[in-house]
């Protein structure tokens, strides 16, 4: 298994001082090369177990095992190292950074791991998006799709041992949508990557192997 979740909980405190729990007692296991989508009503769940699962916040309880490491067993600093290393997230909002062309903003992960062949690796990934011809461009100057494309270039790039992927698609008109799901699943099916994605669309949470439903924090 690459990724083993155990008995986690998550709750936010409420104006009422009570909490309200987001995620409960949620357990499961990913085999390496698996792809996994995560489905379930807004409000359900979903993006806060993503986070979870990219170590961006800690479960109140439970334990999230990925390649062997226990996330909750690190101190900030070595989480943050890890996560750069073995985690590629994209986001719906692309996020990239606006004053970055293309392959800036795809070697930026790279750069900060003080990675070797940083032009080479860039050239590679931008080449398997389809956008060796758009890499000095401003994400201003590039289509939605052309965005999102830069997105999984760069999360791809440090090749991680896991990819989450939060409604992918969500900003895109189903057309170009498509197309970029069509990217990322031959991309991650060439290389045997891992990827956890949350979608409420159905028709794409079927293009998984698998798919884990949550209703109010729990899977069913």
């Amino acid at each position: 298994m690459i990724l083993t979740v155990e008995d986690i909980n998550k709750s936010y405190p409420q104006a009422d001082s009570g909490r309200l729990s987001v995620i409960n007692h949620i357990s499961f296991d990913i085999k390496r090369g698996e792809t996994v989508a995560i489905t379930g009503q807004s409000g359900s769940g979903k993006t806060t177990l993503l986070s979870l699962l990219a170590g961006l916040e800690n479960p109140d309880s439970g334990k999230i095992i990925l390649e062997g490491v226990d996330l909750n067993s690190m101190n900030e600093d070595k989480l943050a190292k890890f996560r750069a290393q073995k985690i590629g997230i994209i986001f719906q909002q692309f996020h990239l950074m606006p004053h970055l062309t293309a392959a800036e903003n795809i070697s930026l992960p790279l750069e900060i791991l003080k990675s070797d062949r940083i032009a080479e690796k860039t050239d590679e990934v931008l080449e398997q998006v389809k956008l060796s011809d758009r890499r000095n461009h401003l994400p201003s100057r590039l289509s939605g799709g052309e965005c999102q494309r830069v997105a999984i270039a760069r999360a791809l790039a440090v090749k991680p041992a896991i990819l989450l992927a939060d409604e992918p698609t969500g900003n895109l008109d189903n057309r170009t949508g498509r197309q970029v799901v069509d990217l990322l699943f031959d991309l991650v099916q060439s290389i045997n990557m891992t990827l956890i994605m949350v979608t409420h669309n159905l028709e794409l949470a079927a293009l998984c192997q698998r798919q884990l439903l949550i209703e109010e924090g729990a899977l069913k």
